[in-house]
């Protein structure tokens, strides 16, 4: 008998052709997403709305961690700082003017 042919404190994943862990782990899916696997296959035999409020927390917690509000900013290069744009309407500064405000070049800067 191997391992997911047995279940340890009920039988409500024994019901399913393939168990949600098995299923997670033979395509190396992240905890929550295999948790949120887990509470859908299993809310009709177990938690009932509880499981599939579980699932949709693990969803949100996956769209936190993969599509966040805020952008995900690099850091700039040593030595740099933000400068406002010279122009009105605040267009952020190209590569080339933030070298040239600085006053070094390109190659300068990669040197440091």
């Amino acid at each position: 008998m191997g391992t997911y042919d047995k279940q340890i404190g009920g039988s409500h994943y024994l019901n399913f052709k393939i168990q949600p862990s098995e299923f997670a782990n033979k395509n190396n899916l992240p905890f929550a997403e295999g948790n949120a696997i887990k509470y859908i296959c299993r809310h009709k035999y177990k938690g009932k709305k509880e499981d599939l409020k579980k699932a949709k927390h693990y969803i949100d917690m996956i769209i936190e961690r993969d599509y966040p509000d805020t952008p995900n900013i690099r850091p700039l290069p040593p030595g740099f700082t933000l400068t406002k744009s010279k122009d009105p309407d605040m267009t952020p500064m190209t590569e080339e003017e933030e070298y040239r405000t600085a006053g070094i070049t390109k190659e300068e800067a990669e040197k440091k």
